[in-house]
């Protein structure tokens, strides 16, 4: 028996609309048209304003990072997922704004320097797209790898941060 609470609504974005999501008052997923592993739309509870909460602030906070104004995230969020899924998460709000690191960085910092593989597809599972910023990730020689919001979407959010950053 799953007791809680789902929400969600819809925001416009410089990348097409975003759906945000929420468990029981709290953000659990950041959805982009046509992303890989976006769950069923039924599973997102019921469609509400984006002024009911926690939508209003994570609204704000979006628009501040579109805006160039804000490099970094602060909203408490419900990511679910297995435990090895939830610690490469946690390390990716760990990479700076405008910089990227490659997926056996990302293995080396969680102590699992052999597990490129796995984080790349814990990555791609990733359910709060660039606030919880996968878009970083790249492959070990720089190059431009799978994004579950297409490869288009993280040329541009790697853009964007990277000329914001140069301001």
């Amino acid at each position: 028996m799953n007791s809680s609470s789902k929400q969600h609504t819809v925001v416009d974005s410089p990348y097409g609309p975003l759906t945000l999501v929420a468990t029981d008052g709290v953000l659990c997923g950041l959805y982009m048209t046509e992303q890989r592993h976006r769950p069923a739309e039924e599973s997102f509870g019921e469609r509400v304003s984006a002024t009911e909460e926690p939508f209003p602030e994570v609204a704000r906070q979006l628009a501040a990072y579109f805006a160039g104004e804000l490099t970094s995230f602060d909203l408490p969020m419900r990511l679910e997922g297995t435990e090895f899924q939830r610690s490469v998460w946690d390390q990716l709000v760990r990479i700076p704004y405008g910089r990227t690191w490659s997926y056996g960085q990302l293995a080396a910092e969680l102590g699992k320097p052999g597990a490129s593989r796995a984080v790349g597809l814990a990555n791609g599972r990733n359910p709060v797209g660039i606030i919880v910023p996968c878009h970083r990730v790249v492959g070990a020689s720089g190059g431009m790898t799978g994004y579950g919001g297409g490869l288009e979407r993280k040329v541009r959010l790697l853009a964007f941060e990277a000329g914001a950053r140069q301001l």
